[in-house]
């Protein structure tokens, strides 16, 4: 009758009908309420979850796929890894999590869950940290060290348990791990430590992903899993008649209800077929549960839901019309954030954390009431829809989608961009630019483009930063035409105002070609780490275009041999007197021997072994045959390194010291210096390094010493005192009678660092401070002069160091920044050279003894060589530059100066 009305009428049919079930719906809940026939819904113990998928504690109403679930059970027996594909919606979360994993528990294994997410190493950590006695912290710094971390970690919570059998790791939701996290390597990371602890031969875990299928294209992208799923696949498909049969009527019998006849031919025949439908199937049963009547589920109170094709639209319109206008408008902003548009793929459900949404009350209001419909999911700090059939069955939603799909890419990528201004406090230089900004700039016009407060003062400081790049622009443009007008205008006066004129304009270009080049400089040293060839290139396109030194620092620091000397972080490095062999030592316990002697192909010839934590110092034997090594185990030893392939321990020396940090060999390599915890500074007789002997502790510092250096002559001993920010000078004329000749407060903060020139009585010291690097005279037996103080590290300066010819001063920085100075005169300094581009703070720059070559250690396990004949280098760039710029690479770094091959 209804239909017949609006008819006549002329109006939306579907939408009246809509209307009608809502209507219906509600005065039979009423009534059920009102007789006690049945309580409201939320006092409900439904045996069907709805849009949820059935958990571990729903397990007994799981019914209909027990076949899979033995298949599943039986393959993980003879296999370690196995993978469940399935259509969205084919129920491979249900099968997992209320099927095998209790099937699982139930034998006595250990069962660990989770989905990947944004950050999928770290949901890793999270879930496994409770197995171990540590934090997620450190097993995500573990894992992501390297992946064959956690294997490791796997056996030692089975051996730490050994009752409670493997681990068995299901990753469902395996497909968030394309759509969800942004960053490839973090990708690869996953993936590989999955398979690596799989594979183990003494594997101590086996693997079930749960894989949606379209994104199996995904999945063989990736060489090692695409191997690895060969004979790894379980399909889920669609229930057949028996399943869907048992999936239906059991979980009713379970609480004491019924299924009409009726009813249950009319979902099997709905059903039967359609792998993606079950979302569909449980929500119809969920609403004609809350319909029923006594104990019996009916034909009508299907129908008064909406049916199998209706209702879940009946119930997400049900929700969006309980709502206010403006609560309507915020509610299809906070649906459409929790779709992940598809490219090639079918739209998926994105789950975010609450802080993307507003925190205003309308926001709240609508949260809590889509979790209470089912339709959302609320987890701690994270929202997502309750399954992705929302996105196919509620027809409201796909219009939005349809609308809104171009903006809802621009938004999301507006949203991560927000998230990394924010994370850098909102440094300018992550503000968008160029085609992003013109794409994100309907945003800021519209009214309801529902934008949280970050993400609008985000596109807001862009704009204005635009508004300001394009203001000076015009100014620009402005001035330039006012020059050419003036030339035009006194062309016929004066050939000297034509001449003016064409030289302003030079200036303009000038100026951009000085833009250009600074940005193209700049994005080259971020470049080098990932492509050196092309980093290479762009510096030189940029020091061709426009030389100078902020080019030149970003072409030198792109043209440096880098390979990795530890798989941890490095701690230390010293070069032996001859050049040849470089020692460093790190986090993972060893002290590496390389070859050096052609410095951009290094090779590695021993790995010594011996310390029981990390080694913080390493110092070479003036003979350059013993090389020393200590550390975090305070234990000191000594190695014959006359061979470096085949190095030998001479000697092993508990030094009393908790933390050793420092050591340096006295010119005639006679004396040894130990320094670190408690102020600890030893001297050790060293004329047998078979058998070295303790000698005298100074005691001056009151903090841990971070440094210590001998003169040139060997007669002076300079330490840094760490947190007392004190330098102390000790006359070790006599060793077994060394005197303190000096004693002062060097930097403010922290002192950490000292070196002397092997030339002239001039120390070097470094720490914090404004200027951190400083240059001291210590002549005579008088207090040190300062010569000069050096500015331009941005952070605390942890290492010093002359060349041979004391010609140039070296200063590695946690700014992440090697510089070097000319201090042929050391109370006029000359700021030489930046070499940027590292990952992290730098913990020292060495010279080899002929000073042709730089090698600078990175704390995180990375070394780099240089060699010191800048200007040759420069010159001769183009042997070390890789293969030349596309056009395009060209068009993007250097956009406005015409194409060139630099070589």
């Amino acid at each position: 009758m209804t239909r017949g009305y609006v008819s006549a009428c002329g109006g939306d049919v579907e939408r009246w009908e809509a209307l009608w079930h809502t209507t219906a719906a509600g005065v039979a809940l009423a009534e059920r309420t009102a007789d006690g026939t049945a309580p409201p819904p939320e006092e409900e113990d439904s045996p069907y979850p709805g849009l949820a998928s059935f958990g571990s504690r729903q397990s007994r109403f799981f019914f209909g796929r027990e076949r899979v679930v033995e298949q599943l059970r039986r393959r993980l027996t003879e296999q370690r890894f196995i993978a469940l594909f399935g259509a969205s919606g084919a129920g491979k979360s249900s099968v997992l999590h209320a099927g095998l994993s209790p099937r699982l528990r139930s034998e006595g294994r250990s069962v660990v869950s989770l989905t990947p997410g944004v950050r999928p190493l770290e949901e890793l950590a999270v879930r496994l940290a409770g197995h171990v006695t540590t934090t997620p912290g450190r097993l995500l710094q573990e894992v992501r060290a390297h992946p064959v971390n956690l294997h490791l970690l796997l056996r030692q919570i089975v051996t730490e348990n050994p009752g409670r059998g493997e681990v068995i790791l299901v990753v469902d939701q395996f497909e968030e791990l394309f759509t969800l996290c942004p960053q490839q390597e973090e990708r690869n990371h996953f993936i590989n430590a999955l398979l690596m602890a799989a594979r183990a031969g003494n594997s101590a875990c086996r693997v079930v992903l749960g894989v949606r299928a379209d994104f199996y294209a995904h999945c063989i992208a990736h060489v090692e899993l695409a191997r690895a799923l060969d004979a790894a696949m379980v399909t889920l498909g669609p229930m057949d008649c028996e399943e869907l049969h048992r999936a239906i009527c059991r979980p009713a019998d379970a609480v004491g209800c019924r299924v009409e006849g009726r009813l249950l031919a009319y979902l099997i025949a709905q059903a039967q077929g359609n792998a993606g439908i079950l979302p569909l199937l449980s929500h119809a049963l969920l609403e004609t549960w809350r319909h029923r009547r006594g104990t019996l589920l009916t034909m009508e109170a299907c129908r008064t839901a909406g049916s199998i094709e209706h209702a879940l639209a009946h119930s997400a319109e049900r929700f969006h019309e309980a709502l206010s206008a403006r609560q309507k408008e915020a509610a299809r902003h906070i649906f459409l954030r929790l779709v992940a548009v598809g490219e090639g793929v079918e739209d998926t459900k994105r789950r975010i954390r609450r802080s993307e949404l507003s925190p205003d009350p309308d926001t709240m209001t609508i949260v809590d009431r889509a979790a209470a419909e089912r339709l959302i999911t609320v987890d701690g700090q994270h929202v997502e829809l309750t399954h992705e059939a929302l996105i196919r069955g509620w027809p409201r939603l796909g219009g939005w989608l349809a609308e809104d799909r171009e903006v809802l890419r621009t938004r999301r990528q507006l949203t991560e961009a927000a998230a990394t201004w924010a994370h850098l406090q909102r440094d300018p230089g992550a503000l968008l630019r160029g085609a992003r900004l013109e794409a994100a700039r309907p945003l800021a016009q519209a009214e309801d483009a529902g934008l949280t407060a970050r993400e609008r003062a985000f596109l807001d400081a862009s704009l204005a930063a635009d508004r300001a790049a394009m203001a000076e622009a015009a100014r620009r443009r402005r001035r330039r035409r006012l020059l050419i007008a003036a030339a035009a205008v006194l062309l016929l006066v004066s050939l000297t105002t034509s001449l003016l004129a064409v030289l302003a304009d030079r200036e303009v270009r000038a100026q951009r070609d000085e833009a250009v080049a600074r940005n193209a400089s700049t994005a080259a040293t971020e470049l080098s780490h990932r492509s050196p060839g092309p980093a290479a290139q762009l510096a030189l396109a940029a020091y061709r275009l426009r030389p100078g030194r902020h080019s030149r620092d970003a072409l030198l620091s792109t043209l440096m041999s880098t390979w990795t000397a530890h798989r941890a972080e490095m701690y230390a490095i010293d070069i032996s007197p001859d050049g040849g062999v470089l020692a460093t030592g790190g986090r993972d316990r060893t002290v590496r021997l390389w070859d050096v002697r052609t410095p951009r192909h290094p090779r590695e010839t021993a790995v010594l072994t011996g310390h029981k934590d990390a080694v913080y110092a390493v110092a070479m034997h003036p003979s350059g045959s013993v090389l020393a090594g200590a550390g975090a185990d305070g234990t000191l030893i000594l190695w014959d390194i006359t061979d470096p392939h085949r190095p030998r321990r001479l000697s092993t020396v508990r030094t009393h010291t908790k933390t050793v940090r420092a050591l340096a060999f006295s010119p005639s390599g006679a004396t040894l210096v130990s320094a670190g915890s408690n102020g600890d500074v030893v001297l050790w007789n060293t004329r047998s390094v078979t058998r070295p002997v303790r000698g005298v502790s100074l005691h001056g510092h009151q903090d841990e010493v971070r440094s210590v250096a001998f003169s040139a002559d060997g007669r002076l001993l300079a330490s840094a005192g760490g947190g007392d920010e004190h330098v102390i000078l000790w006359d070790t004329t006599s060793p077994a009678h060394p005197v303190e000749r000096a004693d002062w407060q060097a930097h403010t903060g922290t002192a950490l660092s000292v070196a002397f020139n092997p030339r002239t009585a001039v120390l070097a010291t470094s720490g914090g401070g404004d200027r951190p690097v400083k240059l001291w005279r210590v002549t005579g037996t008088h207090r040190p002069v300062l010569l000069a103080a050096l500015d331009g590290p941005t952070d605390v300066v942890g290492s010093v160091e002359f060349s041979p010819d004391g010609r140039m001063l070296a200063a590695a920085s946690d700014d992440r920044t090697a510089r070097i100075w000319r201090v042929s005169s050391p109370r006029r300094p000359r700021k030489d050279t930046v070499l940027t581009g590292f990952t992290t703070a730098v913990l020292g720059l060495k010279f080899t003894p002929d000073g042709q070559q730089a090698i600078t250690g990175v704390f995180d396990g990375t070394a780099h060589t240089l060699p010191t004949d800048f200007g040759r280098l420069v010159a001769h760039a183009c042997t070390y530059a890789g293969r030349p710029l596309t056009h395009g690479q060209w068009r993007h770094y250097l956009g406005g100066v015409p194409y060139r091959r630099l070589c």
